[in-house]
């Protein structure tokens, strides 16, 4: 079975994560979890109320890590995906993280990205000149790294596939999941 990093950390969002993992499985891919290291994270959810100007957050689910990041040899891998919540600010800096991440961008495998995973990808240097949804408080991690912020459900940029927030799960995972296999069948 082909394997597919998840990446999250403490505060990742719940349905950011858990919508594409199990959407995983039901195309016949492992996912894999990847984290800072191998434990057990808090995840969150998150939602602008009516009457709020910010983001309300509160926990979610616990998802545990199936491998850290300095463990991974991202060859084993078909693809990977940059979950949102605020977990992405924090692992950025990683710089295994950012090795992984460079990878997928530079052989061209497929990158599905949500909400505040863009700060990921933002952070290696590896969206100059790529279009990209995100949540619009992300629009400047994207844009002062480079990248152009497009305001839609869904944005494919070759093997990038992006989404705003997890209200964009049923638009952008499914693209995702489709390059994914044809990455698949072309191995």
């Amino acid at each position: 079975m082909h394997k597919v990093l998840i990446v999250i950390g403490d505060a990742a969002e719940t349905l950011d994560t858990m919508y594409p993992f199990y959407r995983l499985i039901e195309s016949g891919f492992q996912p894999v979890v990847a984290a800072p290291e191998k434990r057990q994270y808090q995840m969150v959810m998150h939602e602008v109320k009516p009457g709020w100007t910010i983001t309300k957050e509160w926990e979610g689910y616990t998802l545990n890590a199936d491998v850290a990041f300095s463990e991974i040899d991202p060859n084993e891998y078909l693809g990977i995906l940059y979950s949102g919540g605020r977990a992405p600010e924090y692992i950025r800096y990683d710089p295994d993280l950012v090795r992984i991440t460079k990878h997928f961008f530079e052989t061209n495998k497929p990158v599905g990205c949500v909400c505040h995973g863009v700060e990921i990808p933002a952070y290696a240097d590896c969206v100059r000149g790529r279009k990209m949804a995100t949540v619009a408080k992300c629009r400047f991690d994207l844009e002062v790294c480079g990248g152009i912020f497009v305001d839609e459900p869904c944005v494919i940029d070759g093997n990038l596939v992006s989404g705003r927030t997890f209200h964009d799960n049923g638009h952008y995972v499914g693209p995702w999941i489709k390059l994914l296999e044809e990455q698949r069948e072309a191995l």
